[in-house]
Parts: C-alpha cells; sequence; structure tokens
C-alpha cells in the first residue's frame, strides 16, 4: 500500500465519522478539505451537510449566523412599502380644496336665482330655443340685406309652416309682415316682433288659469291623452301645486293597464301627502274611478285627480272605455268630471291637432297641457292647435321639474318662440 492510498484511508474514515455513511454516497473529498482548510470553491455543499447530519457547534454556528442575515433585512423593507401607500394624505389634500371651494359656490347660486327673478322666464325661453332658433336662423337668412319681395314673404310662410305654426297664422303672419314694407329693408328683429305680437293676438284668448270650483267637493279633473304624453306625471305635478295652495287632493290611479302608472302615481302621493287609491293591474278602470268619487265626498276632498290609461285616438274601444269612465262617474256626481284636461306631447307635431279632434268629441275636453316643449323645434303647434279649436290652454311643460309645468301665459310664450327677449315686448 502506496502513502497516497493510506492517506485515502485516513480521510474516508473521517468522512464516516462525521456524517454517518459511505463516503460512496456523497463526494467525500470535497467536505472534508472543505473542514479542514476552507477552501472558497467548497462552501456550496455545506448547507447540504447541515440539513441531513448535526454538525460540531461551531459548524453550526456559523450556519446560523449567516442565515438570519439574510432574511432579516426582508422583514425591516417589508413593511416599510407597506406604511408608504397607505399615505394618501397629500393626494385627498390636494383635489379637497380644488373640488370643495368651486363646487359650494356654483351650486348655491343655481339654486337660489330661479327665485329670485325670471326663474320661470329662463326655463321657458330654454326650453323652447330649438323652436326659436330654427325660427330666427330661417328669418335671419332670409331678411339679412334683402328687400322685401313676394319671394321672401314665400320664404318666410314655409319656415313658419314648417314649425308647425299653422298655414293660417303663417298667412297672417306673412300678411303683417307685408303691410307697407314691399320692396323696402326690412331687419330680422322687426321680423321677430311682427311675429311675436301675431302670435300673443291668437293666444290671449285661450292662455286661462284652471279654476277650481271651491263650491264642489271635490273638484273632478280627468285626465285624458294618448301613450307617453306624460298625463301621471303631470297629475303628480299638478297635485304638488294643489297641495302648495294649501288644497286636500286625492288621486286615483285609472291607469289600471300598466304596473308601472299606478307605483309612479303611489310615489307621487307619498311625495305630495295625496292619498292614492289603486286597485291591482288590470282592475276595472271605470269601477276604480267610482270609488275614488264615493271616498273623495265622504272625506270633503277638495280635489280628485283620476288617472287614465293611454289610448290612440283612432282606437274605438278604448275610446268607449274612456267614455264608459265618464259614465260610471256621473251616477255618483251628475256634474263630474268638472274638467277634462287633455296632456299633449309637443314632440308629436301636427298628430296633436287629431287628438284634440277626437278626444273632444268622445270625452268632452275642456282644457289642454302642452308637454314637452323642450323637446322639439315644432312648438309652433300650440298656436296652431289655439288657433283652429280656441280651447282654453291651462298649463305647459318645458321639462321634468316639478317647477317646470307652469301656468300658461300667452305674451311670454309668444316673445320666447320669436327669440325675443324678456324685456322687449311684442
Amino acid at each position: 500500500m502506496t502513502d497516497d492510498d493510506r492517506q485515502d484511508g485516513k480521510k474516508r474514515g473521517l468522512f464516516s465519522r462525521l456524517f454517518g455513511r459511505k463516503p460512496e454516497a456523497a463526494p467525500a473529498p470535497q467536505p472534508a478539505e472543505n473542514e479542514q482548510a476552507p477552501v472558497p470553491p467548497q462552501e456550496a455543499p455545506e448547507p447540504q451537510a447541515a440539513e441531513e447530519a448535526p454538525l460540531p457547534e461551531s459548524t453550526v454556528t456559523e450556519i446560523v449566523a449567516t442565515e438570519p442575515a439574510a432574511p432579516q433585512p426582508t422583514p425591516v423593507s417589508a413593511p416599510e412599502p407597506e406604511v408608504e401607500p397607505e399615505e394618501p394624505e397629500p393626494e385627498v389634500e390636494e383635489p379637497e380644496p380644488g373640488v370643495e371651494e368651486p363646487e359650494p359656490g356654483v351650486e348655491e347660486p343655481e339654486v337660489e336665482e330661479p327665485p329670485a327673478k325670471g326663474g320661470w322666464w329662463q326655463r321657458l325661453k330654454a326650453g323652447l330655443s330649438r323652436t326659436s332658433s330654427s325660427i330666427g336662423s330661417g328669418i335671419a337668412g332670409i331678411f339679412t340685406r334683402r328687400k322685401l319681395d313676394d319671394t321672401t314673404l314665400e320664404e318666410l310662410e314655409d319656415i313658419l309652416i314648417q314649425a308647425d305654426l299653422g298655414v293660417a297664422m303663417a298667412t297672417r303672419v306673412t300678411e303683417a309682415v307685408g303691410k307697407g314694407r314691399y320692396d323696402k329693408s326690412i331687419e330680422p328683429e322687426e321680423v321677430k316682433a311682427i311675429l311675436a305680437r301675431e302670435i300673443a293676438a291668437v293666444l290671449e284668448s285661450v292662455a286661462r288659469p284652471l279654476a277650481i270650483d271651491t263650491a264642489k267637493k271635490p273638484f273632478v279633473i280627468l285626465m285624458v291623452g294618448v301613450n307617453g304624453s306624460g298625463k301621471t306625471t303631470t297629475i303628480g305635478k299638478l297635485a304638488q301645486k294643489f297641495r302648495a295652495e294649501g288644497r286636500s287632493v286625492m288621486l286615483a290611479a285609472g291607469d289600471t293597464f300598466r304596473a308601472a302608472a299606478i307605483e309612479q302615481l303611489s310615489v307621487w302621493g307619498e311625495r305630495t301627502g295625496a292619498r292614492v287609491i289603486r286597485r291591482e293591474q288590470g282592475a276595472d278602470a271605470a269601477g276604480l274611478a267610482f270609488d275614488a268619487l264615493k271616498e273623495a265626498q265622504e272625506s270633503a276632498t277638495d280635489v280628485l285627480l283620476i288617472d287614465t290609461a293611454g289610448r290612440l285616438q283612432n282606437k274605438a274601444g278604448l275610446m268607449a272605455e274612456l267614455e264608459k269612465i265618464i259614465r260610471v262617474v256621473r251616477k255618483r256626481d251628475e256634474s263630474a268630471p268638472h274638467a277634462v284636461l287633455l296632456v299633449l306631447d309637443a314632440t308629436t307635431g301636427q298628430n296633436a291637432i287629431s287628438q284634440v279632434d277626437i278626444f273632444g268629441q268622445m270625452a268632452g275636453v275642456t282644457g289642454l297641457v302642452m308637454t314637452k316643449l323642450d323637446g322639439t323645434a315644432r312648438g309652433g303647434i300650440l298656436v296652431a292647435i289655439a288657433d283652429k279649436f280656441g280651447l282654453p290652454v291651462h298649463f305647459i311643460g318645458v321639462g321634468e321639474g316639478v317647477d317646470d309645468l307652469e301656468p300658461f301665459a300667452a305674451t311670454d310664450f309668444a316673445r320666447a318662440v320669436a327669440g325675443l327677449d324678456e324685456h322687449e315686448r311684442p
């Protein structure tokens, strides 16, 4: 045996005593050399030996000292980023002064200004802006730097007819404009003033408020109209106005075809403090109206507003049901209903004329409510209806808010359609 073999045998014996296994299971020379004389390349196997078998105290001490040193920075650095994103104070503080300061300053005057002055006029003018803009731009295009002749008058008449003012009204206006001005220059603003004056002359006779006869308890108002005209919403707005006047109000949910209409009227009843008489969907509308009138009489209610289902004016069966409601109500009170209000949607244009005609024959319409004037450029249809039928126009609406339904004023409406300012009298 050579000296090299003896040295290898000693090394294998030392390895067995330290690690408790045969030298063939792992590379013996590497850990042995690492134990006796630490060499930098031999440090990798030490953790494996430490995990598999107990090591001397000196070796364990070295491993334990090195292992916690690595994790210690991690827990310290980990909470630091968690705290940093939780500091939104600078982010919150920056928008707070920028948002809170302007918003109250803008909202407060908007709420205060309408009641203070010109509230209704501003809403009316804004609501009719599409109509006035359509008419005004046409007038400006015709009469700017042009003399008055047959061609300009014909063009003016076409513009007024397109705005649904009606042929009769358009003819009247063009005749007034051409009177004494033929072959002369005329300013667009002068044409607008003439237009407003002629419209006001027609509307003055129909602008009448809805009078509540206090001798009749309740004063029964039947609301009629086609689908989507806004009957139920108009009832709620009228109920609020009557309540503001100190009157007691009862609502009858006579639109039994639509569950949504029943619920909508119930919500208006809660808002206004008005009692609502309702039945399940599909119930007999005439019977409900009779019961509502009976309860209103027994409770001495001032005003009873009866909603009805929307029906097309050309459907004979539905119109017959409306006649039945009126007939049944009169069994309880021969003078009822005391007012039959037809709610018209201004966006329907010329179709509104046929509605007034048919509903007037079948239900005895006593007055009109024109809604959605802000949704069309043909707001002149109200002028055509007033000129043809002469029915009282009690209320007009230019929006969804409660304050957007107001008693009809002929002069205000006329100058808003013509695009005149508030101080410019027609």
